[in-house]
């Protein structure tokens, strides 16, 4: 039976590292698709796709069902934020600056999620999540004043994808209390059609010329617009759910952090963006941010201390 459990475990592992790897790519690819589609309408389309993949899913696993106007309330507010703007500032973002970047600041998520968390769910700040939250803000400082702008330092495409950010970080605390009654995975594939209709009805406004501008694109940029649809965003973001319901979402969270690894190796491979001395800073300050800002290392360390005074009652019992 331990076995069984073990190698559960390590598929479900296997899975996660997988969609880290398809997400970091997506920065990647998105950053060449904002190159060749008018970005929003883009996102509009790719999210779309992702959505009817998701709900195709869901359907042959028979996990739908109605929602409730609370439900729908909460869904319909968590896409304004997790869709609509995280998507469109994303990919206005992604225009005036790198994926490399992009994936980095995209990397505080977990952080400023665990920050909003303090605020609307009364969470305990510690020593270490302070300590966590101050190199969180460090790295993403190294990062985005590495340029020169108009901005102070900071260049207006980082700007746009640090608020991308916190918009994200605020849905997933719209989806946390939506997910006490809805399957998250139901709830995911709601959000990314309500999301997209969102986006096409921003790009209208945006882009009123876009739908014009996607005629003759080549082959290969299509191909790249389906894989990120349908395998970063639809299939992925599946598993990932999934994932948390095997394994919990602590441990399932802490895998975020080979996103922005795998977006600097991608957008290095694939798009020749140099890797700077202040991006790999950058990097190393926020995943310790993250580490230690969302609790990971104080919930181990409770963990431990548990684990040490059970030791010690046994030995106890064993030498009286």
């Amino acid at each position: 039976m331990k076995e069984g459990i073990s190698l559960s475990r390590l598929l479900t592992y296997c899975l996660l590292v997988f969609v880290m790897f398809t997400w970091g790519l997506n920065v990647v690819a998105v950053k060449v698709l904002v190159n060749h589609f008018p970005p929003v309408l883009m996102q509009s389309f790719r999210i779309l796709l992702a959505g009817i993949i998701a709900i195709t899913v869901l359907y042959f696993l028979r996990d739908l069902r109605k929602l409730t106007w609370k439900e729908w309330g909460l869904t319909i507010l968590a896409a304004g934020f997790g869709q609509m703007l995280h998507h469109s500032l994303l990919a206005i973002g992604l225009v005036e600056t790198t994926a490399a970047n992009g994936a980095l600041i995209l990397g505080l998520i977990p952080l400023t999620t665990s920050v909003l968390a303090m605020f609307f769910f009364r969470e305990t700040l510690t020593r270490l999540k302070f300590l966590g939250i101050i190199l969180g803000l460090t790295g993403v400082a190294f990062v985005v004043l590495q340029t020169s702008s108009d901005l102070g330092g900071i260049s207006k495409g980082d700007l746009y994808i640090f608020i991308s950010m916190l918009s994200q970080s605020i849905s997933f605390i719209v989806i946390k209390k939506i997910t006490a009654t809805l399957s998250s995975r139901q709830m995911t594939a709601i959000m990314l059609l309500v999301g997209s209709i969102f986006l096409l009805v921003l790009s209208i406004f945006l882009e009123p010329n876009g739908t014009s501008q996607i005629v003759g694109i080549s082959s290969s940029v299509w191909i790249i617009f389906i894989l990120s649809a349908v395998f970063a965003t639809g299939i992925g973001h599946i598993l990932y759910n999934t994932a948390i319901h095997h394994i919990g979402a602590g441990k399932t969270a802490i895998f975020n952090n080979l996103v922005p690894f795998f977006a600097l190796v991608g957008s290095f491979l694939f798009l020749k963006e140099p890797i700077s001395l202040s991006q790999i800073i950058g990097f190393v300050l926020i995943v310790l941010g993250v580490v230690l800002g969302t609790g990971y290392m104080d919930t181990y360390l409770q963990q431990r201390i548990k684990k040490v005074g059970k030791d010690t009652t046994v030995i106890k019992r064993e030498l009286s």
